[in-house]
């Protein structure tokens, strides 16, 4: 397993207010106007789920497998031509300071892992500063 850790992200809010935004995937409504529509395309989800098309990879749909309340979210990917696992990781340091860290872990073959690892921890990046200028 190759693994992927975005940078610490510091959310001023209170983690009951962003555990229950982020543990029920139904609130990406709210920001489905910060998704790149030319990156991912037939986007959908429910509470547990969300599905996207991205090219060259295809459809890939994440999982909500468990969540640890204020803590820790973790999600996997179904039918994906590459298995991820992903945490979503929160430790309240004061009242309204919270920090968020997301993991990816990746089962990565070597022929595959020289072209993914950099847009992978890329796109890990991206969400993470997404995830962390969300209207909590």
């Amino acid at each position: 397993m190759t693994e992927f850790v975005s940078d610490v992200k510091v959310i001023p809010f209170n983690d009951d207010r962003i555990f229950d935004m982020l543990s029920d995937l139904s609130n990406l409504d709210k920001v489905r106007d910060r998704i790149p529509q030319e990156k991912l395309k037939d986007f959908t989800f429910d509470s547990d789920s969300c599905s996207f098309a991205v090219d060259p990879v295809g459809k890939i749909t994440f999982q909500i497998i468990d969540r640890e309340p204020n803590k820790t979210i973790k999600l996997t990917t179904i039918d994906s031509p590459v298995p991820l696992h992903m945490w979503i990781q929160l430790k309240q340091v004061t009242e309204n300071d919270t920090r968020m860290k997301l993991t990816v872990r990746a089962d990565l073959n070597p022929f595959i892992k020289p072209m993914v690892s950099k847009p992978l921890q890329d796109a890990l990046d991206k969400i993470s500063v997404v995830l962390a200028t969300l209207p909590y």
